[in-house]
């Protein structure tokens, strides 16, 4: 591990901060599958899902979520069942689907999350917007750099 910087923040220090709160998001979603008879790796796709700038494919979602296609389908015909998703056809390419986030299950998911917000909110409160834009470039060069890390679909 590094040695300190001479601020009191080391690399290990930083890595079990980011653990505990990795896993209490964790904790906070394994609740919301919990309460909503879901599996966590269903939350993690609904995550992915919304999180998507345009309506993304059970394709891109498998290769997201590393899993395989079969798996995919299990949990996507969960999710659909659930009345979290909807699966739809593309209109110029039939054999393209999208997944769709539904309103009342966005509705759902922002009730029992509200909470979480919350905290966020009162979090973000306590640092100045230099000190925010600090934080979100560092949050952001920590998924880059964790994406570099996803190894390539074909590798074992």
């Amino acid at each position: 591990m590094s040695a300190d910087r001479g601020d009191g923040i080391d690399l290990l220090s930083f890595a079990v901060r980011l653990r505990r709160m990795t896993a209490e998001f964790n904790r906070i979603a394994h609740e919301f599958a919990g309460h909503h008879g879901l599996h966590p790796t269903d939350v993690q796709a609904l995550i992915k899902i919304f999180d998507a700038p345009s309506p993304i494919t059970p394709s891109r979602l498998r290769a997201e979520l590393n899993l395989t296609s079969g798996a995919v389908t299990a949990c996507l015909d969960r999710l659909e069942r659930a009345g979290h998703i909807r699966r739809v056809r593309d209109v110029h390419d039939r054999r393209v689907v999208h997944l769709h986030y539904l309103d009342a299950a966005k509705e759902l998911a922002a009730t029992f999350f509200r909470p979480l917000g919350r905290s966020t909110d009162n979090a973000l409160r306590r640092f100045s917007p230099e000190e925010l834009r600090t934080a979100a470039a560092f949050l952001d060069a920590m998924n880059e750099e964790l994406e570099l890390l996803r190894a390539p679909p074909d590798s074992p």
